[in-house]
């Protein structure tokens, strides 16, 4: 552990540009640019070696080494780059030091269109390459258009994946489990449904689904209880936070807390018995994506909070409480549209830009 924090603050001397400053509740906070010069940057994970990758929407995948250059992958597969879709998350499992596997979500062209879909990935980080590429899971055909692909990987306690999937801008499917649309899935590592799913046995269901009713969640992470928290695009008004569980239906869209983008009122209100309530609601919208629960010390005033990137209002949404609320908004130059938040290995907070197509840390 002295090792890895010692080639931390190596990399981060070596690489950063100077700090700027964020006001906070704790007072005053750095923020430092990691690496920049993407275009339409969407995730980023860390590798165990003080390197990180960032993927771009387009296409691209970085990596990016201990002096703050970033070079680019080959061997991804071939991705459908319309509106919204495109390479977005990545997923550096805890055991990657041991296999060099990493996980890609995508947008795959399909004979009607395209659809999320997850890669599996050997990862050769002094080649700078992948191989053994495999598209181990994708959504049933059938979408069209570019928008609302979902696309959130996190990995469970167990070891399991869980995808978010998007409702295609196809408002019912979010609530018809014969597709994959609108929901949270649940496979293993080579893309099978998990034994444990809540559908697998039902005849004309979608078997990897774990929960359903979503409309597009771009954000989510466990908890240190084992709890999964997702954050979801609503219309006009009515993002959600919510802490999904097996088999739960969590609405859409027959129940919202907000409008149509016309104004038109959204299926039949806002609570309905067996469809579960969000944690938390912004009205108006904040656009949110990216979410992760922090864990660390670093900022132990913090531990167990909820940071949620807005793409619309330029902040990371920081909620608390039994009773979720945001209780602040940490806002500075550099978040604008942010697009992705996760703890790094040394507690700090680093989210990504997607209009500065830059990478920044927040330290004390």
């Amino acid at each position: 552990m002295r090792a890895a924090f010692v080639g931390l603050i190596i990399f981060l001397s070596a690489g950063m540009a100077a700090a700027q400053s964020m006001d906070s509740s704790l007072g005053q906070l750095k923020v430092e640019r990691v690496a920049s010069g993407f275009k339409n940057p969407w995730a980023l994970g860390f590798l165990p070696n003080n390197q990180f990758l960032v993927t771009e929407r387009r296409g691209r995948l970085f990596i990016v080494d201990g002096r703050g250059d970033k070079h680019r992958l080959t061997g991804l597969p071939k991705v459908a780059a319309d509106g919204q879709g495109g390479l977005l998350d990545v997923l550096v499992p805890k055991d990657f030091a041991t296999n060099g596997q990493i996980f890609l979500t995508y947008s795959k062209p399909q004979s009607r269109g395209s659809g999320t879909a997850v890669a599996r990935a050997d990862l050769d980080v002094d080649r700078r390459q992948l191989s053994n590429v495999t598209t181990i899971f994708e959504i049933a055909a059938g979408s069209q258009g570019g928008r609302h692909f979902g696309s959130r990987l996190a990995e469970g306690p167990d070891g399991a994946l869980y995808v978010t999937i998007g409702d295609r801008g196809d408002r019912p499917s979010a609530q018809d489990r014969s597709n994959h649309n609108g929901s949270v899935l649940k496979i293993d590592r080579n893309g099978a449904p998990a034994r444990d799913n809540p559908f697998g046995s039902l005849s004309g269901v979608q078997p990897e689904i774990w929960s359903y009713g979503h409309r597009n969640p771009q954000g989510m992470s466990f908890d240190s209880r084992g709890r999964l928290w997702a954050v979801e695009h609503g219309a006009r008004g009515g993002d959600e936070v919510n802490l999904v569980q097996k088999g739960n239906n969590y609405g859409w869209p027959v129940i919202a807390y907000g409008v149509h983008y016309s104004g038109g009122k959204i299926g039949e209100g806002t609570s309905k018995t067996g469809m579960e309530q969000p944690e938390h609601y912004w009205d108006p919208s904040i656009a949110p994506s990216g979410l992760m629960v922090y864990e660390a010390d670093t900022f132990s005033e913090w531990s167990g909070d909820i940071f949620v990137g807005s793409l619309k209002f330029d902040y990371i949404s920081r909620l608390s409480g039994a009773n979720l609320k945001e209780v602040e908004a940490l806002k500075s130059p550099e978040t604008k549209r942010v697009r992705d938040v996760r703890q790094a290995p040394d507690g700090s907070i680093w989210f990504i830009s997607d209009d500065r197509g830059a990478v920044y840390r927040i330290a004390r």
